[in-house]
């Protein structure tokens, strides 16, 4: 019998963390941590699993793998790039496998099919053919202009990206609205191996003279130089051209600063949020935990926030689902009161159930 247990990641932001029984193999996909610090998925029940397959390397989808030992230890599969965006000290390289960024493979007997999600770099889903196609998307988005999205095989049953439950809002006017803002300085707040290159070239095209932090600048100059398909051919060469006009020195309250960590919570977005008496003004796009640098700023009316998108909206799902042909879809790191038309529209295709046969969905 295929079965999917939801073990956390269906019903909010949660971190994720499914269990898909399939071809005699039990395979776990991804394992993470938040976005909440220190909320983590239960694994007491799960048993010994064959194998982690992560889609990409954000902390709510990888958090969790020093969980590992809970669950037998299993090997984990991921991309050569998301290999190198995770520290050895989380998974040792003895334990490491790769996974193609487009292209098939055999975990534990199952064959897969993976494709770029447009989310993030390296980041895939993955699709097996059995039980009348299974599509895990991890967190995907249509919108990028750097990172693709392979179109996914046919699939009864489709495990869905839902973030933005109902949005319909484009990326191209959230970009118009965040140049506006930002022109005469402020500090976009990204994180780590997401947005920031292309909110970089995107802003930059708008006329604006972004200045990168460290890390974002390695990102910037790591698309630049890849040849492996993980970026759009002409976001590779952007790339290249963006960092020939970066200007190095201290930055200053009017500059446009993009910089991790997406709250200001670490990285270089925490020591302008130190210096931030001295003008510095902080702009959030993403979601927004609780207790953090980012959520006290907002609530205070010292900083605004205005969306990015790097999930896909209303329109982008129900797209998805239908060139699919799924007959069941399973919406998940959003809470149902955020997708009211998403699950009017899906009707009884949408399940909400802990344990999913997939047999069901042929």
């Amino acid at each position: 019998m295929a079965k999917l247990t939801v073990i956390s990641g269906v019903g909010g932001k949660l971190p994720a963390a499914f269990l898909l029984e399939i071809g005699g193999a039990r395979l776990l996909l991804d394992l993470g941590e938040g976005p909440e610090a220190g909320v983590l998925p239960d694994l007491t029940k799960v048993g010994r699993v064959d194998a982690i397959l992560l889609s990409h390397a954000h902390i709510d989808h990888v958090g969790g793998l020093g969980l590992r030992g809970t669950i037998g230890n299993p090997p984990v599969y991921a991309t050569a790039e998301i290999w190198r965006q995770i520290s050895e000290t989380l998974v040792a390289p003895a334990d490491r496998h790769v996974l193609p960024l487009r292209g098939t493979a055999t975990v534990a007997g199952v064959a897969l099919t993976t494709g770029r999600s447009g989310h993030a770099p390296g980041g895939i889903w993955v699709h097996t053919a059995e039980a009348g196609g299974f599509l895990y998307t991890g967190d995907w988005s249509v919108e990028s202009t750097v990172f693709p999205f392979d179109p996914p095989p046919p699939a009864a049953t489709v495990f869905t990206d839902a973030s933005y439950g109902d949005r319909e809002t484009t990326l191209e006017s959230q970009i118009d609205d965040i140049a506006e803002a930002a022109r005469d300085g402020a500090v976009l707040c990204v994180p780590a191996f997401g947005r920031g290159p292309e909110m970089a070239l995107r802003l930059s095209a708008l006329g604006l003279r972004p200045r990168l932090c460290p890390a974002i600048r390695a990102e910037v100059e790591h698309l630049a130089a890849d040849r492996s398909g993980l970026a759009a051919p002409g976001a590779t060469d952007a790339s290249a051209a963006l960092l020939a006009t970066l200007a190095d020195g201290p930055v200053t309250p009017d500059d446009v600063v993009i910089a991790t960590e997406a709250n200001a919570e670490s990285g270089f977005a925490a020591t302008l949020y130190a210096r931030r008496d001295e003008g510095f003004r902080f702009l959030f796009s993403g979601h927004v935990p609780a207790g953090t640098p980012a959520a006290r700023l907002i609530a205070a009316g010292e900083a605004r926030w205005l969306p990015w998108n790097v999930h896909p909206r209303l329109a982008d799902t129900l797209d998805l689902v239908d060139r699919l042909g799924a007959r069941t879809v399973i919406a998940a790191f959003t809470a149902p009161a955020s997708m009211p038309v998403l699950a009017g529209r899906l009707g009884d295709r949408l399940s909400w159930q802990a344990n999913i046969n997939l047999a069901n969905s042929r």
